[in-house]
């Protein structure tokens, strides 16, 4: 029975026959919508339009197999086709042209190297790198693809042969390619977007966009317009050939690598930000590193398959959920159901007009600028609103591939900033040991009279120490009252270094030579044991050392009884510092 179980797929296990119907219904309305999408997406990439469709086929069907997630959905997406697009025309190979066989074949070896990639950082348990591109980067990246994407399907929307170069150039050929528009192919995108912006508003969960398809097909082939339209053309009724790329040699692969490498940070980022929200709405556990299994494999089996990159598609994975799929069963009926488009429907498809496929990329583009997000981070933090304007300007600019690349030295340069510059406050103290308010740490400000309790909310090592000692000095300094207290509050600093550990001992002998007392409260055993390791607590008295600061507190009070004026700070609900509760005084003064 062990072994039975261990060989059902992770997203299958636990499956109950009441969900079949459910999971049917919704993947072949899945189907509806992501057919037309990676169709569309084909063109983002520069591959043939079955390329887009064999995405969500033998691809989905192996992270349904081999990945974790339950509802996710793998196939061709925009932002990895748009960093597949820049990339092979930015690693300057000579007569690759966009829509070749050549291309293609590029576009396939990059799948391959991108699965090695991914499995390899599953071999290191590399899944945590995900969590490396901030909100504020990945909405950057997201809009700037969004705006990449539009710019390049507006010629495909008005009949225009597509440019390239830089962004402006693009827009810059469309400018100067205004008397040449093609009115017919116009209509249909105006009449497509009409469309789709009406359904999303009456009924925002009907498959718009395959009804959209199915009935430009009917039109053009009723009335005969293939003559008059940019149509898709013939598909080959049958899936492409299993193996290798051709044409390449082995020393494509360096050059490869350098796309893959940018395509795995996004699917990374994508496919486990979308899995997790998901899991944790349904108050559900994710498993990153066994979704890079599926991952790894979904891409080898694409770059074996003669089709592109593929990712985590939150789009896609919503509108999963929205019809109530519950399992990867949805999934592998909408790979089921794309595999009888391209046997069946090849010639069927040949109608349809690539302005509507361009219309329906246009919107779907649309929706990766978040606009409520940059608003949000406007209101809250606005340095995060500024990350995201940066990253977005850099993959509109400078190309989706370097705008990746951007993304990540911006996120660890906002990790360093953080903890060089963290926040820092003097906590101020009710008469009854609580706290009533964070205040910024600046200098005229205490506790209490001749107490100043400091928090600082990060670690202490070389580069943060300094600036560290600079605040408590000038804090000290310029205290209303003189200082007989200096509380350290530890809640938060987990680790100090070497560096910090000596401008920490000069700091306390400062604090000493004041006539006052270095206290450290909320200090867990870890790092009290790393602080006596370092000499550190060898000139501290025991009883000035103490697990909470609100125990700190009392014992600075039963120290300094009354008789000094104390201005207590303004009203505010009180609150209790560190979480200690009223009825937990008696006991933590006693310890203190």
């Amino acid at each position: 029975m062990i072994a039975l179980h261990a060989l059902v797929p992770p997203a299958l296990r636990g499956y109950r026959l009441a969900w079949l119907r459910a999971d049917v219904v919704a993947g072949v309305t899945l189907a509806a919508v992501a057919i037309p999408e990676c169709m569309g997406y084909s063109s983002i990439a520069h591959v043939p339009v079955s390329a887009g469709l064999y995405t969500i086929i033998l691809p989905a069907v192996a992270f349904a197999l081999l990945g974790a997630s339950r509802l996710l959905v793998v196939g061709a997406d925009s932002a990895t086709a748009a960093l597949l697009a820049s990339g092979i025309a930015g690693i300057g190979v000579v007569g690759v042209e966009p829509d070749s066989q050549e291309w293609l074949a590029w576009a396939s070896l990059i799948a391959l190297v991108t699965g090695v990639f991914l499995a390899l950082a599953r071999l290191l348990r590399l899944g945590f790198l995900a969590d490396f591109l901030s909100t504020a980067v990945l909405v950057g990246f997201l809009a700037g693809t969004g705006l990449t994407v539009i710019v390049g399907q507006v010629p495909g929307m008005v009949g225009l042969p597509r440019a390239e170069g830089w962004v402006w150039e693009r827009c810059a050929a469309i400018v100067d390619r205004l008397g040449s528009i093609d009115w017919a192919s116009t209509a249909f995108a105006a009449a497509s977007l009409g469309v789709l912006l009406v359904a999303r508003r009456v009924v925002p969960r009907s498959p718009a966009a395959f009804v959209l398809v199915v009935a430009s097909i009917v039109l053009v082939a009723m009335f005969g317009w293939d003559d008059d339209l940019p149509v898709v053309g013939n598909l080959r009724g049958d899936m492409p050939l299993f193996g290798l790329p051709t044409g390449l040699g082995w020393d494509a692969v360096p050059k490869a690598a350098t796309v893959a490498f940018g395509c795995t940070v996004v699917i990374l980022a994508q496919s486990a930000g979308t899995a997790r929200g998901l899991a944790h709405k349904h108050g559900e556990t994710t498993d990153v590193n066994r979704d890079m299994v599926g991952l790894a494999a979904a891409n080898i089996v694409a770059g074996l398959n003669s089709t592109f990159v593929v990712n985590g598609s939150p789009t896609k994975t919503q509108f999963l959920e929205e019809q109530r799929g519950r399992t990867q069963v949805a999934n592998l009926t909408m790979a089921a159901t794309a595999l009888a488009a391209v046997a069946f429907l090849g010639p069927a498809l040949a109608h349809l007009p690539h302005a509507v496929l361009a219309a329906i990329v246009f919107l779907v583009a649309i929706d990766l600028i978040d606009v409520h997000s940059f608003r949000r981070m406007w209101r809250i933090r606005r340095i995060e609103f500024g990350i995201a304007v940066l990253t977005a300007v850099v993959v509109v600019v400078f190309g989706v591939q370097n705008g990746i690349l951007a993304a990540m030295v911006v996120s660890l340069l906002e990790i360093i900033r953080r903890q060089y510059r963290p926040e820092r406050f003097v906590v101020g103290v009710s008469d009854h040991g609580r706290a009533r308010e964070y205040r910024p740490a600046r200098g005229g400000q205490q506790s209490m009279p001749g107490l100043i309790v400091f928090r600082y909310d990060a670690d202490l090592f070389y580069a943060n120490v300094n600036r560290f000692a600079d605040d408590v000095v000038a804090l000290v300094e310029s205290a209303p009252d003189p200082v007989r207290w200096l509380v350290l509050d530890c809640t938060v600093i987990s680790y100090v270094d070497y560096s910090a550990t000596g401008v920490l001992d000069d700091l306390v002998a400062f604090v000493h030579s004041r006539d006052a007392h270095f206290v450290l409260a909320g200090v867990d055993p870890e790092l009290e044991g790393m602080l006596r390791a370092q000499g550190l607590l060898e000139d501290f008295d025991p009883a000035h050392v103490f697990p909470t600061v609100g125990a700190a507190v009392r014992a600075f009070e039963a120290a300094y009884p009354a008789g000094e004026s104390r201005e207590s700070p303004p009203a505010t609900p009180e609150e209790p510092i560190d979480g200690e509760k009223a009825e937990d005084d008696t006991a933590e003064t006693d310890n203190g």
